[in-house]
């Protein structure tokens, strides 16, 4: 009897005739299939496979939810994944798309979701690695990349500016260190600080949160405590870092609140630890500081997921809603007047201003707030 003609061991049964054929065929058929896939795939074989792979991704159904703010939760998650396995073309492309200002010296996008400003485990694409990209297709091939002046957490959109050249930002981020640039945020919070407006000057310090879910974050470290009904300055750590937040209520519900941001400093998540830690509102979205023991969804009340639509087993794919919403520049080389950048909120935020019964305000020349519908811009 012949052995089988593939690589695999070699399996002698001690049977006759038709059936013994039968069953070495049996037999072998396994070895003979882990054989061939072992050896290399040659272009046809594997262009099929990639090709069968693609066929299948595209055929997958994904459930549709019924719920129209689920599916639109659904939709701002698969864009967000999207984001990060485009060409960085069309990620230049589609950054290019939302310009707010461009000169001589500057370039000014408005930052989608999801999109992180550098690199990281687990990132696969950010926008410092498409300003050569992005560069060449405002300003020709032989343009230099563009530069990053400043930066934005991965969930936060609006105002982000870029330059053309290193030494311009260099120049910017001095203005940005030496607190000479207005930043102005808008974000929807859960709760309603009181009072309306204020300042919140805690210093801000990392640390590691014992428990199950080991983990690092910022936190307040206080200069002074209540110690008997007095208030008594207490040691300040080396390592806190000075933060200054002036806030002021912009519209209101019972349970809900948009307030005007304004970061005298610069704080790693300085807005979203005073805002949480400090006024007790933590902001809609924020899943990461609105619990400070755990890392775990964001707990909202009943009335608020009634308005919003959603369980609270869905509530870990609400974005974060915190939004740059305007930076103003000093005059800065050849520019003798002040620059002012204004971003247009991401259709998600203004979704949910009305879902929550918020009103948006109308910026007048003069400075003041005019509450409108959330619809208007």
């Amino acid at each position: 009897m012949a052995a089988p003609s593939c690589s695999a061991p070699c399996l002698w049964v001690q049977v006759s005739g038709q059936r013994a054929a039968s069953l070495l065929a049996i037999i072998s058929k396994p070895f003979c299939s882990a054989a061939s896939a072992s050896r290399p795939l040659d272009a046809q074989r594997l262009a099929e496979r990639l090709r069968a792979q693609k066929q299948e991704q595209t055929t997958k159904k994904v459930p549709v939810p019924t719920n129209a703010v689920q599916r639109r939760v659904q939709e701002l998650v698969q864009f967000t994944q999207q984001l990060q396995r485009v060409h960085p073309n069309v990620l230049a492309k589609a950054l290019s798309r939302g310009i707010v200002h461009q000169d001589s010296d500057l370039v000014v996008i408005n930052k989608p979701y999801g999109l992180p400003v550098h690199g990281g485990p687990g990132v696969q694409l950010c926008i410092s690695d498409v300003l050569p990209v992005l560069a060449k297709m405002l300003h020709g091939h032989k343009a230099e990349p563009l530069h990053l002046c400043h930066r934005l957490d991965k969930e936060t959109t609006g105002v982000m500016v870029l330059a053309r050249e290193k030494e311009v930002a260099h120049q910017v981020q001095e203005l940005f260190r030496t607190r000479q640039v207005v930043k102005k945020y808008w974000a929807i919070t859960v709760h309603v600080p009181v009072p309306s407006a204020g300042v919140v000057d805690i210093p801000i310090i990392e640390k590691e949160v014992q428990g199950q879910q080991q983990h690092h974050k910022m936190a307040l470290s206080p200069s002074y405590r209540m110690d008997n009904g007095k208030m008594v300055r207490v040691h300040t750590r080396r390592d806190a870092h000075t933060a200054v937040t002036q806030y002021q209520v912009l519209s209101s519900t019972p349970s809900s609140a948009l307030l005007e941001l304004q970061p005298v400093t610069g704080v790693k998540h300085q807005l979203r630890v005073h805002l949480s830690f400090g006024l007790d509102c933590p902001i809609l979205g924020d899943h990461k500081y609105s619990d400070w023991n755990r890392l775990a969804p964001q707990k909202l009340s009943v009335g608020t997921l009634k308005k919003l639509g959603l369980p609270q087993s869905k509530a870990r794919h609400i974005p974060l809603h915190l939004h740059a919403r305007q930076l103003i520049l000093p005059a800065l080389g050849s520019r003798k007047e002040e620059l002012s950048l204004v971003c247009k909120l991401p259709r998600y935020f203004v979704r949910t201003l009305s879902r929550l019964g918020l009103k948006m305000p109308s910026q007048h020349p003069g400075g003041n707030h005019e509450t409108g519908h959330p619809g208007t811009q």
